[in-house]
């Protein structure tokens, strides 16, 4: 039986390490044709270790999933291209097995990627073709016939959402799950893939299109009930929106009351007004955590942004969440098409009014191909069609600075501990890291709140 060795590149872990998902799905896509193994960088404290083991496994291919592209923060950017380049460069050492990349960081610039690394084949959308890819390497048969697959000739790259089987094959007792159970307790579910909102700057609809395909309610409790018997401390749901669906996120937590999930759990929201007793409900089924994908107290801005509420909406969500008794964080993007200084001391009046919760600032957007943002950018002269944006560019507001927009809105905060500025890595760093060394688990922002 030929071996696949799947790797996770990421080695981001401020604030907290995220823990690989997606390459659950493509080892359940595997099956049992192939003798598989996941490894992730966070493991290791070398290349060199990580060279070990891959020595050691001798896989007739490799899988490279990359998540994070850079830093997103336009203050202290920072591209992570050159650390994937030393990784490839690792594995060629110890390795002659074909070099296949993917992942959610993979699939915004798949020829890039391809052609910077000097791997052998990618596949850019969801991790379920890679069998099919195989299947044609070792048949010897069209592989760019398969929607998605890059080799190095390809230019152009057509794209298409995955609408077959989806299997998660976690394994409770590999190295990298007692990671992540070891430090923080986080592990991750997905309830649908695809989002129907079209946030100007968003890579979602476009890495797993703009339908959502759910699964199974009960599918997912019994997932979570894995996670939990795994040791699990905390749950986070990696959805682009797990309220995009209210039908669907209510029986989800249904299901988890009847599951007996007992470990608490959060993710990211729409700040919508929901039904009636909406986030009760889900306390009740668990959750703790709210994080909101708010962007902008200005209406203007909001319409600019292309995001599916108004500034009135955030605030009757945010108390309905309060009243449920949960912990808030509001991430804004500042700094879009449109920010001037009113736009932004109208956000900021806003955020004051936002009680007990945590707030989290990025000035300046990250500019990426296949988004209503691109285009913006090119109409306004600040990027060229031609352009490469592997290295990060952001994009700027003609009217205010994002240094500009950084300082008004440090000064507005005074200092309070809540209020987070660029990746908020200051405060992160000093304060989380030492939490989770003393046992603490979950995102932890919530130690943030006044």
């Amino acid at each position: 039986m030929k071996k696949v060795l799947l790797i996770s590149a990421n080695m981001m872990k401020k604030p907290y390490p995220v823990y690989p998902l997606g390459l659950d799905y493509v080892a359940g896509a595997l099956n049992s044709s192939y003798e598989t193994k996941i490894l992730d960088m966070n493991q290791f404290k070398s290349l060199e270790a990580l060279g070990e083991q891959v020595r050691e496994y001798a896989p007739d291919y490799i899988g490279l999933s990359i998540r994070n592209i850079d830093n997103t923060d336009t203050i202290n950017s920072r591209g992570f291209l050159s650390d994937y380049q030393d990784l490839v460069g690792q594995l060629r050492q110890n390795s002659q097995a074909t070099l296949i990349l993917g992942g959610s960081g993979y699939t915004i610039f798949p020829v890039e990627f391809i052609r910077a690394l000097d791997a052998d084949y990618g596949i850019a959308g969801e991790g379920e073709r890679f069998p099919a890819l195989l299947h044609a390497l070792e048949s010897k048969t069209d592989v760019t016939a398969i929607p998605g697959v890059v080799t190095r000739q390809t230019a152009t790259v057509p794209y298409q959402a995955w609408d077959g089987e989806m299997h998660r094959a976690f394994d409770p007792n590999a190295a990298h799950t007692n990671y992540y159970l070891s430090y923080g307790g986080m592990l991750n579910l997905q309830t649908k893939r695809g989002c129907p909102f079209r946030c100007s700057y968003c890579t979602y609809p476009h890495i797993e299109g703009g339908k959502m395909r759910f699964f199974k309610p009960e599918e997912v409790a019994r997932q979570a009930r894995q996670l939990q018997e795994a040791g699990a401390k905390y749950i986070f749901m990696t959805d682009s929106a797990f309220n995009a669906s209210y039908e669907h996120s209510l029986q989800v937590a249904q299901a988890f009351m009847e599951a007996g999930i007992s470990i608490p759990w959060g993710g990211f929201f729409a700040p919508t007004i929901p039904p009636a007793d909406y986030y009760q409900k889900l306390a009740d089924a668990g959750l703790t955590h709210v994080e909101f994908g708010t962007e902008s107290m200005c209406d203007t801005m909001l319409g600019n942004l292309q995001k599916p509420f108004v500034a009135a909406d955030v605030f009757q969500a945010h108390q309905k969440v309060l009243k449920a008794g949960l912990y808030i964080a509001h991430y804004f993007l500042l700094g879009g098409p449109g920010e001037n200084e009113e736009t932004l001391r109208e956000t900021l009046s806003g955020v004051d009014q936002l009680e007990k919760a945590v707030f989290f600032f990025f000035c300046g957007i990250r500019i990426y191909p296949h988004t209503a943002l691109y285009g913006t950018a090119v109409r306004e002269g600040q990027i060229s069609l031609s352009q490469n944006l592997l290295d990060p560019v952001f994009y700027r507001s003609p009217f205010i600075s994002d240094v500009e927009i950084m300082k008004r809105v440090e000064a507005h905060g005074g200092g309070r501990l809540n209020w987070l500025v660029g990746a908020g890595e200051s405060k992160a760093t000093r304060i989380l890291p030492r939490l989770y060394d003393r046992g603490y688990t979950g995102p932890l922002w919530e130690h943030l709140i006044p």
